[in-house]
C-alpha cells in the first residue's frame, strides 16, 4: 500500500517525468495534487503495472486530483539544454500548469531545481513510495505514449506505437536503415557504433 502524504502538507504535489532515455520525441512530466483520502488499490509506478491498468487509472487520477498539470518538454529543447534540464523544466512546467498552488513538492529521483520558492524534497524511487509522484508517474506515461501513438502515423517505420520511442534493438534498426527524422534526439548516441551522423 503506497503512503498518503510524504509531508504534514495538505497541498502536496507530486511530480515526475517519462521518456528520459528516448531516442525520440518528448520528455513528459506531471505534477498532481491529491485529495487527502484518495485511495486506489491499482495506483503504483507506472513502469510497474500494465498499459492496460495505466489506461485505467488515467481518468480516474484526473477526475479525483484536486488538480494536475502535464507539460511536454520537444526534442529541440532537449537537444538545446541537454536531458536533465529539459526533465526538470517539464516538472516546473507541469506544477505551473496546475490550478491549485501547492505547499510542498516531491520530486521522484535526485535532481530539481527550486520552484517559485515552494519548499520540495527529491525521493529515489519516490513513485513506488507516495501516492501523487505514483499518480503523477502515470500521468506523464500516458500522455506521452498519447503523443507517440500519434507520430507513429506519421513515421511507422520506427514503430513508436510499440517501443514509444525507446531504444529498443528494432527502434536502432529502423534508425540504420531509414536515418533520422525531425522527431529524433540529436544529441543522444542514436546508433551504438556511430561515429558521425550527416543530419
Amino acid at each position: 500500500m503506497l503512503l498518503k502524504n510524504h509531508s504534514n502538507y495538505l497541498l502536496e504535489c507530486g511530480t515526475d517525468e517519462a521518456g528520459r532515455g528516448c531516442l525520440a520525441g518528448p520528455v513528459t512530466a506531471a505534477a498532481v495534487l491529491l485529495p487527502e483520502n484518495f485511495k486506489n488499490i491499482l495506483l503504483n509506478d507506472s513502469k510497474q503495472i500494465s498499459e492496460k491498468k495505466r489506461n485505467i487509472l488515467k481518468p480516474i487520477i484526473e477526475s479525483n486530483a484536486l488538480c494536475f498539470g502535464v507539460a511536454h518538454i520537444f526534442q529541440e529543447e532537449i537537444d538545446s539544454i541537454n536531458i536533465l534540464n529539459a526533465s526538470i523544466l517539464a516538472m516546473h512546467k507541469a506544477i505551473d500548469a496546475l490550478d491549485i498552488a501547492p505547499e510542498f513538492i516531491i520530486v521522484d529521483g535526485n535532481r530539481f531545481k527550486p520552484y517559485s520558492n515552494i519548499p520540495f524534497e527529491t525521493i529515489i524511487k519516490g513513485d513506488s513510495k507516495y501516492m501523487s509522484i505514483a499518480a503523477a508517474s502515470i500521468l506523464a506515461k500516458t500522455y506521452r505514449d498519447i503523443y507517440m501513438d500519434t507520430i507513429h502515423e506519421e513515421y511507422p517505420m520506427y514503430n513508436w506505437k510499440k517501443n514509444k520511442g525507446y531504444p529498443t534493438k528494432e527502434h536502432r534498426e529502423a534508425i540504420r536503415k531509414y536515418g533520422v527524422t525531425k522527431y529524433h534526439r540529436k544529441s543522444f548516441k542514436l546508433l551504438p557504433d556511430q561515429l558521425t551522423f550527416n543530419f
